[in-house]
């Protein structure tokens, strides 16, 4: 559900705006959900809000998916369970339940609901930092994943997502990767000289190419962000591409790292509902349809 929008739509050299303010659209459209007292902390849709907020853009939007319209390579989403000890999981459920695991020489502890999201998913990775930005270790399991996975590759190239800097690090101690930080990493990759590359999500941003490296994408440590998450596999799902892609996720089980792969996929639904509200509806020739997308979408 679309909680705020600013549309700007070109045609025959007429820019027009449509812009909602945010306070008038919620009071429209929804009702106050979650709240303590006169603090709202969420919102639900009215009856019916959605269908009208469609109706309501439908004129002034259009939404094109690459999926639609180009030739695209077959993606494959795979998951990759680990899961801790005993003594691991007791560790994590204590600081789910009581928000704190003491340590004589620094605590790791979370003041507040998000802080603790992120040292959860911290923990389900393998290490935390406490409260003195000390890394804490808690298990390899995600590590030794990653291992069979890379085995498992051949020798074809890799490209393995990363959450935190911990991660990167651990990753680093223990195979030989490279990180896509520079256009020498690009082209490098590219080039096939990369068989383990390590990359932050944010830092692979819309429009970067790399495609032509490699194929298999590794999640080490997923995101809550979907714009994120879809931007990263777009890396090398993507025109261009000549081989089938396979989208790896290790996920630890029992964790907040199952609340995020499903907030993705609930994410993702909304959004395709939306995109299917307002999308386009093009005639003429299969390359004439083709060439006006490549152009839309590039």
């Amino acid at each position: 559900m679309v909680n705020f929008f600013t549309v700007i739509w070109h045609q025959s050299g007429t820019l027009l705006e449509y812009h909602l303010h945010i306070g008038n659209y919620r009071n429209e459209y929804f009702i106050p959900d979650k709240r303590n007292q006169q603090v709202i902390f969420s919102y639900k849709p009215r009856e019916g809000a959605e269908e009208r907020i469609y109706s309501k853009i439908s004129d002034i939007c259009v939404s094109m998916k690459a999926t639609d319209y180009l030739k695209m390579p077959e993606r494959i989403d795979n998951i990759i369970e680990v899961e801790m000890s005993d003594k691991e999981k007791d560790l994590y459920k204590k600081l789910e339940s009581e928000m704190i695991l003491p340590f004589s020489d620094g605590d790791i502890d979370a003041v507040n609901a998000a802080a603790l999201s992120n040292k959860l998913l911290q923990m389900a990775n393998g290490a935390v930092y406490d409260e003195n930005k000390n890394v804490r270790f808690i298990h390899d399991k995600k590590l030794d994943a990653l291992e069979d996975l890379i085995e498992a590759a051949n020798g074809k190239p890799v490209l393995v997502y990363y959450a935190y800097k911990h991660d990167k690090n651990r990753i680093l101690q223990r195979f030989s990767a490279s990180e896509i930080l520079t256009s020498k990493d690009i082209d490098k990759w590219n080039n096939g000289e990369i068989q383990v590359a390590i990359a932050h999500p944010a830092s692979t941003g819309h429009g970067l190419n790399l495609q032509t490296g490699g194929s298999t994408v590794i999640w080490f440590g997923l995101t809550w962000s979907l714009e994120l998450y879809m931007q990263a596999n777009a890396r090398l799902w993507r025109q261009g591409q000549t081989k089938n892609v396979i989208i790896h996720h290790i996920i630890c089980k029992g964790t907040i790292d199952e609340d995020v792969l499903n907030a993705l996929k609930k994410k993702k639904s909304g959004q395709d509902e939306l995109f299917n509200a307002v999308k386009a509806r093009i005639g003429g020739a299969a390359n004439d349809k083709e060439r006006a997308v490549t152009a839309l979408l590039s």
